[in-house]
């Protein structure tokens, strides 16, 4: 079987396997956030953190829950790393610097799982599963909480009210994101991924010596690591080292846990503003998307010109023969246009186009379809946005599921448009004007500016992954892409929960014959142009200055 027909069909079963789960996963979280019963598990956990979750919350009381929560996590992180020395499970690792201790903290509370450190050789069983595999659940749950008080926002009128932060909090990690990683940990178990709690072991090499190599609860943490679109890997190679990854099935396993709570939370925004349609229409574009960088980093990677390209059958550099150009490939966009940032190839080893593909799918804001959450909440942004430009351009009050879109409204998605490129580009020009941070780049030129950019825009749109050229471990780049994290996080939140907020507040209007079909295949298309559009003209010049130059001239 030749590699492209093995990509297609691979394509295919994941296709198949998330339209066959999207119907119940979909109608099972419109009823988890819907629902006013409380399970007894959650009512211990209600009274134990002291919240009610009966009480209706204002967009500025749930915003203050979502930076009050994560704000904690932060600080459990932090000392928790620092103390790792003294803790039992520590596999006589040390504690963790200051500057790397804040940074893991930064990125796993804010759904990033950047790491720049290797987690075989600096991480203990405590600091792994207490720390870093319970991030995975919580960052992910408030993604899921801030989106779904987006929907609420659009599916009630007259009122500020959208939900409660805690209840919201607690029923996605006890209803959606555990039971489903309990599976896929077992799945992935099968499939040949460790789970224990052994110490280091001396391997040996087959050309000679000894290599150590320690275990731990791999298949928990590797299930809500894809599942909660966080990223993070326990050991350093992330998904490319066999015992996260074994074989191709489990890959592709993987990827569907990747894809599996994103592109379901569509249906379930359809479900509770009432309309399914509205959310095939957001479905299809996200899947237009996906599907056609899929396609062309296939291509790229595939049909890269070259004696060598030739003779290995494409751009086989920094893929796993496991896996293949194919399994790298559909892996690498779905990690990209997610918030995953799980690795299964070697980024920087892609083609320049290859490379300038996944820092695209990260510069859309990762809406197709995007991380758990923050893709939805992402992609209703740009709709909103869309409907503007379409009133404009017809002359009327733009509408969108019945709620006007205003001056405020188109302010608050401006500036949520807007926060995540002056992050990424603002940073990625002081690391390129200052000596210090050009020392850790291994690569000169344009693929060395794509080093940085892609760290930057990895950082702010919380992804996680790294092309690896690039010495993250410093001071300044520990220091500056956590800020990064934290701001590309939860500044986003504070425009998303307002505008949450004011449509709450507004009355229904009524459908006429001049307001625009939202739920039909026209507005898909104008979505999906104003999403190409507006990403474009923000970042091509600096795409121009990288990948784009380094595809032209190979």
């Amino acid at each position: 079987m030749s590699p492209v027909l093995a990509g297609a069909l691979q394509m295919l079963a994941l296709v198949a396997a998330l339209a066959l789960a999207h119907r119940p996963l979909g109608d099972h979280m419109a009823r988890v956030y819907s629902s006013t019963r409380h399970l007894r598990i959650e009512k211990w956990i209600y009274r134990a953190i002291g919240a009610d979750p009966a009480t209706e919350m204002r967009w500025p009381a749930y915003l203050r829950g979502v930076l009050a929560f994560s704000a904690v996590g932060v600080l459990f992180l932090y000392l928790l790393q620092r103390l790792q020395g003294s803790l039992p499970g520590s596999l006589g690792f040390a504690s963790i610097d200051p500057d790397q201790a804040f940074n893991t903290a930064a990125s796993f509370v804010a759904n990033t799982n950047w790491q720049s450190y290797y987690g075989e050789q600096a991480m203990g069983h405590v600091v792994q599963t207490g720390g870093l595999a319970v991030q995975n659940f919580v960052s992910a749950a408030v993604g899921m909480a801030v989106a779904v008080a987006l929907v609420r926002g659009f599916a009630r009128s007259r009122t500020g009210e959208l939900g409660n932060f805690w209840s919201d909090l607690v029923r996605g990690t006890v209803r959606v994101l555990l039971p489903i990683s309990v599976v896929g940990a077992l799945v992935l178990v099968a499939t040949g991924v460790i789970q224990n709690f052994s110490g280091i072991h001396e391997v040996g090499q087959f050309g000679g010596g000894t290599q150590q190599w320690n275990g731990g609860a791999v298949a928990s943490q590797e299930a809500v690591k894809v599942l909660g679109t966080n990223g993070g890997g326990y050991f350093n190679a992330n998904s490319a080292h066999p015992f996260e990854n074994p074989d191709g099935l489990s890959n592709l396993f993987e990827v569907f846990l990747i894809l599996l709570i994103p592109s379901a939370m569509t249906r379930t925004f359809g479900r509770m503003v009432g309309s399914l349609k509205q959310g095939y229409a957001i479905l299809a574009t996200m899947a237009t998307i996906w599907l056609g960088f899929t396609a062309l980093m296939m291509w790229t990677e595939f049909s890269h010109h070259g004696p060598a390209f030739d003779l290995a059958g494409g751009a086989t550099e920094g893929k796993e023969t496991r896996f293949g150009i194919a399994g790298s490939s559909i892996f690498a966009v779905a990690t990209t246009l997610t918030s995953t940032g799980a690795v299964n190839s070697f980024h920087s080893s892609y083609t320049g186009l290859g490379g300038g593909i996944t820092l695209l799918g990260m510069q859309l804001g990762e809406i197709a379809p995007g991380g758990v959450g923050s893709g939805l909440y992402g992609m209703l942004i740009m709709a909103v946005v869309a409907v503007f430009l379409a009133g404009l351009m017809v002359g009327r009050t733009p509408e969108y599921l019945g709620k006007k879109i205003g001056t405020r409204e188109i302010k608050l998605a401006a500036c949520y448009i807007l926060i995540t490129p002056a992050l990424v580009l603002g940073f990625t020009a002081a690391a390129m004007a200052l000596p210090t941070p050009g020392d850790s780049m291994t690569n000169t030129g344009a693929h060395g500016f794509s080093e940085i950019l892609y760290a930057y825009t990895s950082g702010a749109n919380n992804n996680g992954s790294a092309f690896a050229g690039l010495n993250a471990d410093t001071q300044w780049f520990n220091t500056t892409l956590g800020i990064v994290m934290l701001l590309g996080r939860f500044l986003p939140m504070v425009f998303v929960l307002a505008l949450a907020g004011s449509l709450a507040r507004q009355s229904p209007v009524p459908a006429t014959a001049g307001t625009l079909g939202t739920q039909k295949p026209l507005f898909s298309g104008l979505l999906l142009a104003t999403v190409m559009i507006v990403t474009g003209l923000t970042y091509f010049p600096a795409l121009a200055l990288g990948p784009l130059a380094e595809g032209l001239a190979s």
